[in-house]
């Protein structure tokens, strides 16, 4: 696909919520939904009639957001939380085992929480460096243990990485997994995301293989949006430079950043083996479609080799 039919997938303005039709009926979970860009497109399916539930870490935090789209959309909007902390295995597994409960069906699982720009290096529970751990090995473990429900509901899995992925180095780290020798904020933020990507692109291929086509998985990105992903994680210096560039025309609001998930969770006949996000300048802005995916985030033997090391380490073994 050329440069211009990126730009023009959906025409001049790009794919916006217009496109949504009636959702009544269909169940969207989304990690990270108490804020920013997965707040918006709560706020979005919730408007198109659909049911949302919230996979959050604070409970605080989603009862305010759960009674602010009540106030937008009516008491009786169908929008739920249920705790869950991507940094810890045992957590996810506890929340999964609660939505298989308490979930009856999944169209579309919005991976799209996520922690960035840690100042120094942290450990999770289970011993991971804490940007992997929570980005990529917690949302590995929460799609294999509801991907039964998502494929009974012929539903999607959306992975929202960042153009990070392209900004370290073009490979995973095998030999130093959590970064003992060289941790950086931004190169290791940047791995994380890298490995996301290849984990979606993967299981694109095992699906293919097993021949089960019901499932859907997609990648896309916010572009550069407000929100509190970096005042809530990263260092002084960090959070004042993204201060000063959300008064730029290269920042866009966390509304517009949340519609290339949204799109992912609904829209039908797009390609899978894409990235899909804003195309405008640098593609951190403006109309969404499909954007620039480099070579290194689908290359086949680190995919393969990433996903033997995601399964031992999360005790997760995918059954196709």
């Amino acid at each position: 696909m050329n440069a211009s039919n990126k730009k023009t997938l959906f025409g001049p303005q790009g794919w916006t919520p217009q496109r949504l039709g009636d959702l009544g009926g269909k169940t969207y979970l989304i990690t990270g939904a108490n804020s920013g860009t997965g707040f918006q497109a709560a706020r979005t399916l919730l408007g198109k009639g659909a049911s949302v539930v919230m996979l959050n870490r604070s409970p605080e935090r989603s009862q305010a957001a759960i009674a602010k789209l009540r106030e937008e959309f009516g008491a009786d909007a169908d929008v739920t939380f249920i705790r869950m902390d991507l940094a810890s295995l045992a957590g996810v597994r506890k929340a999964a085992a609660e939505v298989l409960e308490t979930v009856p069906r999944i169209d579309a699982l919005l991976c799209n929480a996520a922690i960035a720009q840690v100042p120094t290096q942290r450990l999770t529970e289970d011993g991971f460096e804490s940007m992997l751990g929570t980005n990529h090995y917690g949302h590995f473990l929460l799609c294999g243990l509801l991907f039964p429900r998502i494929e009974a509901s012929k539903g999607r899995i959306v992975v929202v990485s960042s153009l990070g992925y392209d900004m370290g180095i073009k490979t995973i780290q095998f030999d130093d997994m959590n970064w003992d020798a060289n941790y950086h904020q931004n190169e290791t933020y940047s791995q994380s995301k890298l490995a996301q990507m290849m984990f979606a692109y993967e299981l694109q291929d095992r699906l293919a293989e097993a021949g089960k086509t019901d499932v859907l998985v997609y990648v896309c990105h916010p572009g550069s949006s407000k929100t509190s992903l970096i005042t809530t994680s990263g260092n002084l210096a960090t959070r004042i430079m993204f201060r000063l560039m959300t008064w730029s025309p290269l920042v866009q609001s966390a509304q517009r950043g949340s519609w290339p998930e949204v799109m992912c969770a609904t829209e039908e006949g797009l390609e899978q083996r894409a990235l899909y996000g804003p195309t405008g300048r640098m593609e951190w802005v403006g109309p969404v479609g499909r954007g620039t995916l480099k070579p290194h985030a689908y290359d086949k033997p680190v995919m393969q080799r990433l996903w033997a090391l995601s399964e031992k380490e999360t005790g997760m073994t995918w059954a196709f």
